[in-house]
This record gives structure tokens, C-alpha cells and sequence, in this order.
């Protein structure tokens, strides 16, 4: 906020006073440009203001995101991430030098990322507001959920644009077809083309594949078990749908999410529901703010109407952090963990 008490020439919001550096830097450089020209020079090593201005090697990168088509002349440099899972990737590709700010944390991160996560700033516990985003002066904003840009909350993309910021949205919430985990894959490789380290996407994905690839083998054999995702609620059970990333981490696990038929990437359904579709196992979510594991194991034990129901009567629970469920680099994780829960026997 900004008082004119003080003088008569109205303060400039920190996204304008951005915008009128570029303009000025860039008015310096055209001008540079247009003396050499007039003064007949030429400079053979290709050096000079015009190479100043040149993209950097490899680049531009053209991306296409959710609709939002981006053309990034060279690798971003300062970015912020809305969600964990953005983090962890950045942070996975190696890339904690570029990160001047993250947001939202919802459970604990790996340990081989821990102490560089904790190193980059944390702007808000939960989504930033759209000015404190702008203070830490990013050039690429990176959200995990579709609410990273919430139009109402003043964070659109279109918002961002128009203060001179690229942003990205992870490809989970483009709501488009079902997401896989050959999304996962793609995800990575983008960033890493944005980012200007294709091999070490490239390397990235070829672990997690194998790792991944390694688990479906070992469970391939067995009957796929009825599973039911718990992430919330009382009144009625927020679930994971067929949208999600979520199903297809069950199906590779060796299970069968029993809500695969819900059109969108979490939805509600009846506890009416949950009973009919008799789950083996629950795969409960966690993460911060949406209470802790063990109340919501004593809330699904002590409804009487799930006593039958066979996960709740053999008492049989999987524990997932919210964030390994979703497009990232924990997914790969979370299929191997998810199939020790429900397959124990194919991995002694």
C-alpha cells in the first residue's frame, strides 16, 4: 500500500515499477542498438547490445499449458512456487537457485530435499496473495492446483501477464482427459525444456519409470483390490475420482479405486456409496489442515454404518502424503508404497 500524502506523483505498485524497469532497460539496449547502427560499426565476435538481446542457447522454448501458450526466450531465473509438488520438482532437477519463494507446504518433504526446500523462502502457509507474490519479484510463477490461480483471489494468469510474469500450471488441473503417470513423464520434461536442463529431466524420468515399471511387475499377478481414498470429510467422503492422478497410482499398485466412475479429479460421494462399493482398503490422505491420520482412522472406525464394510472391519489402512499422489516426482514413490499396503506378500 502506498500513501500520496507526501508528494503529488502517485506511488507505483511494486508489478508497475517491474514493468518500468524492463521498459527502461529495454529502451537502453534499442538505443544502443540503433547508435551502433548509425555509426556504421560492426562487431565481427557477434558481441554488443544485439547479442545482449539474443535468446539463450537452446532457446526459445514454446510451451502450451492449459491453454495458455508461453514463449521463454531464456531459462527463468527467479521463480515462485504455488504447492509442493512444483517445489519438489524444481528441486529434483536441481534447480533450488532459481526458487526466491514457495507456498502452501501441506506434509513433510524427502529428506535428500529437505534442507534446500527449507533454505528458499516460504511466502504463506497457504495460497499468497497476488502482492506478495509480486514482492518476491518472479519472473516464472509455478502452481501445483488450480487455485495457485484463482481469478477471484486477484491471482489469474492473466493477472500475472499483464504484471510481466510467465506462469505454469501443473497439467493435472487442465481439466482435460484422465491423467496418467505418462503425465508425470511429460510434466517433468517440460519443466526441464523451460528450465533449460533436459537431461537431467530425461535422467529424472528414466529412474522414476524404472522404479515404477519395477513395482507394477512385482504385483502384476494379483488380484486387483477394491480401494477406497479417504482424503476428508464427515457429512460425506471427499474422494479421488478417475480423473486423477490418484487412480492410476492405485491400478499400478495392484488395486481398483472403487470411485474411478467420479468425472474430476476429487469429488464427493455418500457414505451410502463407500458401503455398496465394499472397499478392501482405505487409502487415507494426508496432509496439513485437513486433520490428522489417526482422527480420521478413529472417525471411520466408530461410524456404525462401515462396521461391515471389509477395510474398516480388517482395520486395513495405507497412509499417502497428499503430495506423492499427484503429478511429481513423488508419484513414483507412492505407487511402490501403495502396493507394499496392499500386496505385503509379493515383497518379502
Amino acid at each position: 500500500m502506498y500513501s500520496s500524502t507526501r508528494t503529488p506523483a502517485p506511488s507505483l505498485s511494486p508489478a508497475r515499477r517491474r514493468r518500468s524497469r524492463r521498459l527502461t532497460a529495454a529502451a537502453v539496449v534499442l538505443s544502443a542498438a540503433l547508435l551502433t547502427a548509425g555509426c556504421g560499426a560492426a562487431d565481427d565476435s557477434g558481441g554488443g547490445a544485439q547479442a545482449a538481446a539474443s535468446p539463450a542457447r537452446g532457446f526459445p522454448v514454446t510451451v502450451d499449458n492449459c491453454g495458455v501458450r508461453t514463449t521463454y526466450d531464456r531459462p527463468p531465473s527467479r521463480v515462485v512456487t504455488i504447492h509442493q509438488h512444483p517445489a519438489e520438482l524444481l528441486l529434483s532437477l536441481g534447480l533450488a537457485d532459481r526458487m526466491v519463494g514457495t507456498a502452501f507446504p501441506d506434509s513433510a518433504v524427502l529428506p535428500q530435499w529437505r534442507e534446500e526446500f527449507e533454505s528458499v523462502p516460504e511466502l504463506a502457509a497457504k495460497e499468497p496473495s497476488f502482492e506478495t507474490v509480486l514482492d518476491a519479484e518472479p519472473d516464472l510463477v509455478y502452481g501445483g492446483y488450480g487455485s495457485a490461480f484463482a481469478e477471484k483471489e486477484g491471482r489469474s494468469r492473466e493477472a500475472f501477464a499483464d504484471a510481466g510474469i510467465d506462469t505454469h500450471l501443473n497439467r493435472e488441473y487442465c481439466g482435460e482427459d484422465r491423467v496418467t503417470m505418462e503425465d508425470t513423464y511429460d510434466e517433468i520434461r517440460t519443466v526441464g525444456d523451460i528450465f533449460g536442463v533436459p537431461d537431467r529431466a530425461d535422467e529424472l524420468v528414466t529412474g522414476l519409470r524404472e522404479r515404477v515399471d519395477g513395482t507394477a511387475a512385482a504385483v502384476g499377478g494379483e488380484p486387483a483390490v477394491p480401494v477406497f481414498v479417504y482424503d476428508s470429510g464427515e457429512r460425506s467422503a471427499f474422494t479421488a475420482g478417475g480423473k486423477g492422478l490418484g487412480t492410476e497410482i492405485i491400478r499400478l499398485a495392484g488395486g481398483r479405486n472403487v470411485f474411478a466412475d467420479v468425472d474430476d479429479v476429487f469429488g464427493d460421494v455418500s457414505w451410502e456409496q463407500v458401503v455398496d462399493r465394499r472397499p478392501e482398503v482405505i487409502v487415507i490422505y494426508d496432509y496439513a489442515g485437513a486433520g490428522s491420520v489417526e482422527r480420521k482412522k478413529e472417525f471411520l472406525l466408530s461410524r456404525p454404518a462401515l462396521a461391515d464394510v471389509p477395510a474398516v472391519k480388517n482395520e486395513r489402512f495405507v497412509v499417502l502424503p497428499l503430495t506423492a499422489t499427484l503429478v511429481g516426482v513423488r508419484s513414483a514413490y507412492a505407487v511402490e508404497d501403495l502396493a507394499r499396503g496392499l500386496h505385503p506378500e509379493s515383497f518379502r
